[in-house]
């Protein structure tokens, strides 16, 4: 039977009891739900670029893997979630900046909106920590 943990950070705002949460890990593999540019006040980075939106969930998603004893390259796959295709390459633009290596496998998305109209990129992902 598997067991969930959730993985916190002081680093990455938690959502209120009952709604998600943020990353949990089952055995060896850490599952990041849709992380999105806010910052720990829950208030959206204003005015951010949907490059830096994606700077700013990359670097949550680093706080939480190391949280889970990992590290970034242990990111996996990423479903990356824009409200407008034609931030396509300030999203590509930092995720070659973030990742080194082998990239993970991604889909990038394009959607009618996300959860507040400020809000251009969310991404979620997964990460396997094999130890290898």
């Amino acid at each position: 039977m598997s067991r969930k943990i959730r993985i916190t950070s002081p680093h990455v705002a938690e959502p209120e009891p009952g709604l998600w949460s943020n990353c949990l890990k089952v055995k060896d593999t850490v599952y990041f739900s849709g992380l999105t540019a806010r910052a720990n006040d829950g208030q959206t980075i204003q005015g951010a670029s949907a490059y830096e939106q994606t700077w700013a969930i990359f670097n949550k998603m680093k706080h939480l893997i190391e949280a889970a004893d990992g590290k970034t390259d242990d990111i996996v796959t990423l479903t990356i979630f824009v409200t407008n295709m034609k931030d396509n390459q300030e999203v590509w633009k930092a995720r070659r900046e973030f990742f080194s290596g082998d990239f993970p496998a991604c889909a990038l998305v394009q959607v009618a909106a996300l959860a507040k109209p400020e809000i251009l990129v969310e991404i979620q992902g997964q990460a396997r920590l094999d130890g290898e």
